[in-house]
């Protein structure tokens, strides 16, 4: 376990070459991801057969030698578990079906989380199958960001409903906030009593929130997640990723209790170094399109990364999730121009 360098750098140790592993490692660009996904009959299905999510989960590390592996599962499995139905159209993104405020506030988290018992026999499924110097991740999203799936109805760039709704109707949505955190907490705990070495929160859709908004629905609820968690007697470390912050960053790594930070790609770099709480550790910011072009900009954008962080605990990874275009030679190049240097 103390071999294991992403956890040495969670611990607060700073390494001359840093932990790699990146965000939807396990997806689309991979041949053998698209290969495993044609047999599924559904998405929701993919995510709850132990056997395929175990076999996509390995794959970029039999191909690549990440240092981490991040269970394949999906931030929308909590409401489908709390009994909203959830679908995915191809070529769309997810579908949740139509309910009112009221209705989606009333639905309970108990039980969740052994709803979900499949995430856990996949985690481990992929620990027998990992290299014991290899991390491994269980995650879920955050509660704002899978409450504004459930009331948009899916995927939304401004999120105009849920937000409205924060506004307009503040007990009946913290109510759901609150109901989202218990049950991620305890689908958090479960997937650490299962063999995952960290713990990841999602909070996809953090940007532009108005500071009392973001107090109330971000960092609120996802205290309450690591409370709930570490009463549980749960240690693993916690990485937060509260994708599009901006300078809220800051109080999020500071209020929340969360051990380490991601950051996004469009995150100035000097102000994080200059303004992120020096002795935490942080992850991310290598803009996804530049793991497209590949070539010298990649190594260009992985050299500034690696001198702007050196000396501090630092993980490398991408501002976002690969994209499905990314060709996989360019993730071979990230990780030879990383490990050479």
């Amino acid at each position: 376990m103390t071999e294991r360098a992403l956890l040495k750098v969670l611990a607060g140790e700073s390494l001359k070459t840093p932990p790699v592993w990146l965000m939807r490692q396990a997806g689309r660009y991979l041949p053998e991801y698209r290969a495993v996904r044609a047999q599924q009959p559904d998405f929701i299905a993919f995510c709850l057969n132990p056997q395929a999510a175990a076999e996509v989960t390995l794959q970029p590390i039999r191909r690549y030698g990440f240092d981490a592996s991040i269970v394949f599962a999906d931030i929308l499995l909590i409401p489908h578990a709390m009994g909203q139905k959830v679908w995915f159209e191809k070529g769309e993104g997810p579908r949740l079906a139509a309910m009112s405020l009221d209705t989606l506030s009333a639905l309970r988290p108990d039980g969740a989380a052994q709803k979900l018992s499949a995430v856990c026999e996949t985690l481990r499924l992929v620990r027998a199958g990992l290299p014991d110097s290899c991390t491994l991740i269980g995650f879920a999203g955050a509660p704002w960001t899978v409450a504004t799936y459930m009331i948009e109805g899916g995927g939304s760039k401004d999120r105009w409903k849920a937000r409205t709704a924060a506004w307009s109707e503040p007990e009946t949505f913290d109510r759901l906030l609150a109901n989202l955190a218990d049950a991620t907490a305890d689908y958090l705990i479960a997937q650490a009593k299962a063999g995952a070495d960290v713990l990841k929160i999602f909070e996809s859709w953090a940007e532009g929130l108005p500071a009392p908004l973001f107090n109330r629905v971000v960092i609120a609820p996802t205290r309450r997640i690591v409370e709930r968690v570490r009463a549980a007697g749960i240690t693993a470390p916690i990485i937060g990723f509260p994708k599009g912050a901006g300078p809220h960053y800051v109080r999020y790594a500071e209020e929340t209790g969360i051990d380490a930070i991601a950051t996004d790609h469009g995150l100035d770099t000097d102000w994080a170094v200059a303004n992120l709480p020096r002795s935490m550790p942080v992850q991310g910011q290598l803009d996804p399109a530049v793991l497209k072009a590949g070539g010298a900009a990649l190594k260009s954008e992985v050299s500034r990364l690696l001198d702007a962080w050196g000396g501090r605990p630092y993980v490398f990874n991408l501002g976002h999730g690969i994209n499905p275009d990314v060709p996989p030679e360019h993730v071979s190049e990230l990780l030879a121009h990383i490990r050479g240097r």
